[in-house]
């Protein structure tokens, strides 16, 4: 993995230990890796032009490896654009995972594009990235709708939200079939090396893919997920899918993309068959 790793990675990854008992992974399905191709988008912003394309960007990283393609369309419209995300439902062979504010606009586009599923996530102006879950038990009300216009329209909801009890009763009362557990709150005590809050966002983790798989919802998860604290996440049993996006991005600088995707299955594949232990 080069040089700049994570010094903490070795407190970090004997955890998966933890979940040994027989290596459970071992006899999960295989975890996919969908790639998150906003930051190519947000680079060809910053000059104005149609350079680097994110559309070539997910063709690539679906050459690579990527088990999907995941695409944020702001209301502010600052990375991903309308136009992106049409030509990457009729160009890309494996799916798309259109992340949206569950707005009428953003209901509406997706309700035409059709992608195979739709993430719903909360969205504020000013934030330079999405924060945090959406809180079901507040948004219900708007919420309900937008899963069932969706849901009708043939793609696949999920809800991006924190790994609390709460949230994912919800989500199952909600008939939401998917629901992505935020781990940024993880990321980021791996980075800050502060033992205590990693493990205790860990096991929030871990609890949160045991509830949800024991009330019939897929377990996806994501964000700030990196070579050096992904391979705890991906040996939870529970979890099906990891969608990364910004690291793998800014990593392509140092490896290329091709390098940087294979790396992340290999880690991924590694934890998920107890090599890693």
């Amino acid at each position: 993995m080069g040089e700049g790793g994570n010094p903490w990675a070795k407190d970090v990854i004997p955890r998966a230990e933890a979940l040994k008992d027989g290596n459970p992974a071992a006899d999960a399905p295989p975890c996919r890796l969908g790639v998150n191709i906003d930051h190519v988008a947000t680079i060809r912003n910053a000059r104005g032009g149609p350079h680097p394309d994110p559309v070539r960007a997910a063709k690539l990283a679906e050459a690579c490896g990527a088990d999907g393609i995941t695409a944020h369309l702001r209301e502010d419209r600052r990375h991903i654009r309308d136009e992106d995300m049409q030509r990457l439902k009729d160009e890309l062979s494996v799916p798309l995972n259109f992340e949206m504010a569950a707005t009428p606009e953003m209901v509406e586009i997706a309700v035409r594009t059709r992608p195979h599923a739709c993430c719903l996530v909360p969205e504020r102006r000013m934030e330079r990235t999405t924060e945090g879950g959406l809180d079901l038990v507040a948004s219900r009300a708007y919420l309900e709708p937008a899963i069932e216009r969706l849901k009708d329209a043939g793609s696949r909801v999920s809800l991006f939200i924190d790994p609390e009890e709460d949230q994912i009763r919800t989500a199952a009362d909600l008939g939401a079939p998917v629901i992505e557990l935020h781990t940024g709150t993880y990321a980021e005590a791996a980075l800050e090396t502060n033992k205590a809050k990693l493990q205790e966002s860990f096991d929030a983790l871990r609890r949160g893919a045991t509830l949800a798989h024991e009330l019939g919802i897929e377990v996806h998860a994501g964000h700030g997920l990196t070579f050096w604290n992904v391979q705890n996440i991906a040996a939870l049993p529970e979890i099906r899918e990891l969608n990364i996006g910004h690291f793998l991005i800014g990593e392509a600088v140092f490896m290329g993309l091709d390098g940087a995707i294979k790396e992340m299955k290999k880690l991924i594949s590694d934890a998920r068959t107890g090599a890693l232990l």
